[in-house]
């Protein structure tokens, strides 16, 4: 991934410093920082049509720790190996909005923050909790030298989002990292948590989301409307989101049954405006990514074939914010998305 290489030297001065400063817990710490196979650095095997896309719930619900509460140091197995955190965090790094609402959801401020490029600011939905994060860059441009002169003693990422830039990263501070956004949100959730030594806190939120998702599928009894999940993405693109994304998960646990061409072990399916009535269900929700005018939403909505879906003649089309629905990747998140489908869906 494209990384900013602003002052090049400068960050590697940095850097370099850093180790020296922070030996004694913070860098390198593991002696297997960076060790990770050249397979787990090929973060394209992760993404969507990848090798190991479907087996990443599984593996990443292999990862974690065998340490106790309050147990320090502690080993972290991560998807690029393993790592020693020597005592509790207290400076944390996130390199994506997942992680971001998964520290915050455990009672940590993160320092530093790298944003999406669809949503270039704090979460709204998350605002008053995180504290004032400085910028990192974004997931696909992560400032080095910034994540560097925070200081922190843990940076939180992912494989997908950041492989090319896992060693670099290790050597600032001890480095963990989930497979994959998305769909492993809640193994991911207790990967982050079991760095921090926070998993009972953790399952227990967990536990409280799940039941929350299965009232809500008991109040709307056996005969549960559709849902078709509609996201406008730049240069065209026309997103019915699938089973293997985390909106997808909310649905599953609520019981929500989907459309057939989204009920399907996959991110999700792409169509263009034209198509734009292979979205049909008894409901939609749509997201946009980014700035609305840089998508087809408009063309998509103007189609007449739009106007004619079943869900829209109902008034059950509905926008939905897409930091939550979309980019919140974490139990928060999660929790607001379920707050809309109850104001939606049992009106």
């Amino acid at each position: 991934m494209p990384l900013r290489r602003r002052a090049s030297a400068a960050v590697a001065v940095a850097i370099a410093a850093a180790l020296s400063l922070a030996a004694c817990g913070a860098s390198n710490s593991s002696g297997k920082e960076g060790s990770g196979s050249s397979a787990a650095k090929d973060s394209t095997s992760v993404a969507q049509g990848g090798k190991d896309f479907g087996d990443a719930v599984a593996k990443t619900a292999a990862l974690g720790t065998d340490a106790k509460p309050g147990q320090w140091p502690r080993t972290i197995k991560h998807a690029m190996g393993s790592t020693v955190i020597k005592a509790q965090p207290e400076r944390v790094v996130v390199l994506d909005v997942g992680e971001l609402d998964n520290v915050v959801s455990l009672g940590v401020k993160p320092v530093g923050l790298a944003v999406t490029e669809g949503s270039p600011k704090l979460p709204s939905y998350l605002k008053g909790q995180a504290g004032d994060p400085a910028s990192v860059g974004t997931i696909n441009s992560l400032d080095l030298e910034a994540i560097n002169n925070l200081k922190p003693d843990l940076i939180l990422g992912s494989r997908l989002r950041a492989a090319d830039s896992y060693d670099e990263l290790s050597k600032i501070a001890p480095t963990v990292f989930s497979i994959r956004p998305g769909f492993t949100w809640k193994q991911n959730y207790l990967l982050n948590a079991a760095a921090l030594d926070k998993t009972a806190q953790a399952k227990a939120n967990l536990a409280a989301y799940e039941t929350r998702a299965k009232a809500l599928g008991a109040r709307l009894g056996a005969d549960k409307p559709t849902v078709s999940m509609v996201r406008y993405m730049p240069e065209g693109k026309v997103r019915l989101y699938a089973n293997d994304s985390f909106i997808g998960t909310i649905l599953k646990d609520v019981g929500i049954p989907r459309p057939k061409n989204q009920d399907i072990s996959d991110l999700a399916a792409e169509i263009s405006a034209e198509n734009i009535d292979q979205a049909d269900a008894d409901y939609i929700f749509t997201g946009v990514y980014g700035d609305p005018k840089a998508t087809d939403e408009s063309k998509a909505q103007g189609n007449p074939l739009w106007k004619n879906l079943k869900a829209v003649k109902d008034g059950h089309a509905h926008d939905v914010p897409d930091e939550t629905w979309y980019l919140g990747l974490g139990v928060t998140a999660a929790d607001s998305v379920l707050d809309d489908l109850t104001k939606y869906l049992t009106a």
